[in-house]
């Protein structure tokens, strides 16, 4: 690997991670429903914070991932050693989202209305951004996007369909546990259906510009002095 291909890989990881964590914090500060990724285990979160202390969103995050590797194995029928190395980034995102929301004053939502949007309209889009760099880099991915591609390449389909897919179904599950664990709409609502609606068009628009930044830069690399 050249040394921009290898700089460019570690840079797009450090992105995913550090936007990723970012958006999840906006939209949870936002209070209009969470993305059907992020929804589960804020609900989970919200369902036993009172019981166990320590279970922080963060940590709801990567023990919510953790279930969902088992089930991804489970679909592709294979394990893959590596794929332990995504619940590792699960556990740094896990940290991530928590130390964003501590600089946040904690996960209770803004009071004025403008705020609320802002942050919601930020944290969509940054979240986005981080999806976008994280199909860009050979590092260990989140288990979210290590479903997509492994199912992807399992049953040969685009990754855009399959992540909008992937999408819908989060999102069905997302309300049933609202509705199961809270006994209503907590951490699910208008937001979640604009996000499930609009999240893959985002995303591959992000990805079109990261490509054309990083094309940009390496032919300015490749130029002779």
């Amino acid at each position: 690997m050249r040394d921009m291909d290898r700089e460019y890989n570690i840079i797009n990881w450090l992105f995913y991670v550090v936007f990723v964590g970012l958006g999840i914090a906006l939209s949870t500060k936002a209070d209009f429903g969470l993305s059907m990724i992020a929804a589960p285990p804020y609900i989970l979160h919200l369902w036993l914070r009172d019981s166990f202390s320590w279970f922080t969103q963060g940590t709801s995050e990567y023990v919510w991932e953790a279930f969902l590797l088992l089930v991804m194995c489970l679909i592709v029928r294979r394990f893959r050693p590596a794929y332990l190395l995504s619940f590792v980034t699960a556990v740094i995102s896990g940290f991530v989202i928590d130390g964003w929301l501590w600089v946040f004053g904690g996960n209770a939502p803004y009071a004025d209305m403008f705020t609320r949007i802002a942050a919601f309209a930020g944290g969509t889009v940054i979240t986005a951004l981080g999806v976008a760099c994280c199909f860009r880099t050979t590092l260990p991915l989140q288990v979210y996007e290590l479903v997509v591609k492994e199912v992807a390449d399992r049953f040969q389909l685009p990754i855009p369909k399959t992540k909008q897919g992937f999408d819908i179904v989060m999102f069905v599950i997302s309300v049933a546990l609202a509705l199961l664990l809270t006994g209503g709409f907590n951490g699910v609502g208008i937001g979640t259906v604009v996000i499930t609606v609009v999240n893959s068009t985002i995303i591959m628009l992000w990805g079109k510009l990261v490509d054309k930044v990083e094309g940009a830069e390496a032919n300015n690399h490749s130029k002779p002095e």
